[in-house]
């Protein structure tokens, strides 16, 4: 059973974006140096030309917390937007790497920003987790009666990786998690009324779609039980990957279009999954919009989970004029979710 949209009277307006990425861009040479893997492969392979680190390579030390990047973005969102923290109602973020089970990080950027006596809501999830905090957002302004919100999302995927492990024998399955993600963050303001970039959120998408699938990727939390037992914190199905995630974003992209009734000449602006550079190239000529242009951000700013949908709409905003319209495609494969949203400039 399908949820109910809002009524047409009922819009979320992006008002504005920011985003925080922890230190100086690594480039696939350093990585290769640091890692003792082919340069090369990474080029081809993953077509990920930099990505940044909130931990150092060489030490290992944590340099940015999950949180201190979240709030970092979240400020900058406030400052563009030209809000008050005062005047924010709720804060909602989306992400797969918080910083403790327990207390969730949303509360520790709440504190950060200064923010007390409001709701606060942490979604965890990978790819998707985003564009669902987007719409939790989108549901507490259009059904909530809230004014303004904060929309948050983020990852440091950095942390799992064992950077003293010799990976000169490992599987390209297992050093793709070593060369795919980076870290960041970013956060966007929404509004019961057009302020600021006006950008009206016309439909968001979200929908499981993992029933008697085997997940895509794994990332796994260890206790005092289990901290010693001799497997991976990150397993990826990158093949699988490969092969399901175009046809996923096909689909949304259709959905979508069927949903608005817009035609594929009225988009002008495509969002693309941000798996890597490489898959985003190939997933962005499957969906076949030419006369859309591709907002991406992935090759620079490495696979960053919930930062990417941010970092991609930041981009956006410096482009997108009165009356244009943008879709953006998001797929998350752990355990496979479509979704996505639909922008209007108003």
């Amino acid at each position: 059973m399908q949820s109910t949209p809002p009524s047409p009277e009922a819009v979320a307006y992006l008002a504005a974006v920011g985003t925080a990425l922890p230190g100086d861009p690594v480039d696939n040479a350093m990585l290769a140096k640091t890692l003792g893997v082919n340069e090369e492969w990474i080029d081809v392979f993953i077509g990920t030309r930099t990505r940044h680190f909130a931990r150092d390579l060489i030490t290992g030390e944590v340099r940015w917390s999950l949180a201190d990047l979240c709030a970092q973005a979240g400020e900058r969102a406030l400052s563009a937007a030209r809000v008050a923290p005062e005047e924010i109602e709720f804060v909602v973020m989306g992400t797969a790497t918080p910083d403790h089970l327990m207390p969730a990080t949303v509360n520790q950027v709440a504190d950060q920003l200064g923010l007390d006596q409001l709701p606060t809501y942490q979604l965890q999830s990978g790819c998707a987790g985003a564009v669902q905090a987007l719409e939790l957002g989108r549901t507490l302004i259009t059904g909530g009666g809230y004014g303004t919100g904060l929309v948050i999302g983020g990852d440091v995927c950095s942390k799992h990786l064992e950077l003293d492990r010799d990976l000169s024998g490992a599987a390209p399955s297992d050093l793709v998690n070593y060369v795919l993600f980076g870290d960041g963050a970013g956060a966007a303001v929404l509004t019961s009324e057009p302020r600021g970039h006006r950008l009206a959120l016309r439909r968001v998408l979200n929908r499981f779609t993992g029933l008697g699938r085997e997940p895509g990727q794994v990332i796994d939390w260890f206790g005092l039980a289990d901290r010693h037992e001799d497997r991976q914190a990150v397993r990826e199905d990158y093949k699988a990957i490969e092969s399901a995630v175009p046809v996923m974003a096909a689909e949304i992209l259709w959905e979508l279009l069927e949903e608005l009734d817009w035609s594929t000449d009225q988009v002008d602006f495509l969002l693309p999954p941000q798996l890597s550079g490489r898959m985003t190239r190939r997933i962005t000529e499957q969906l076949d919009l030419p006369g859309a242009v591709e907002v991406s951000c992935v090759a620079e700013t490495g696979n960053n989970g919930n930062a990417l949908p941010f970092l991609q709409l930041e981009r956006l905003l410096e482009q997108m004029t009165d009356g244009q319209r943008a879709l953006a495609v998001a797929v998350e494969s752990s355990k496979w979710i479509k979704s996505g949203f639909a922008l209007e400039k108003v």
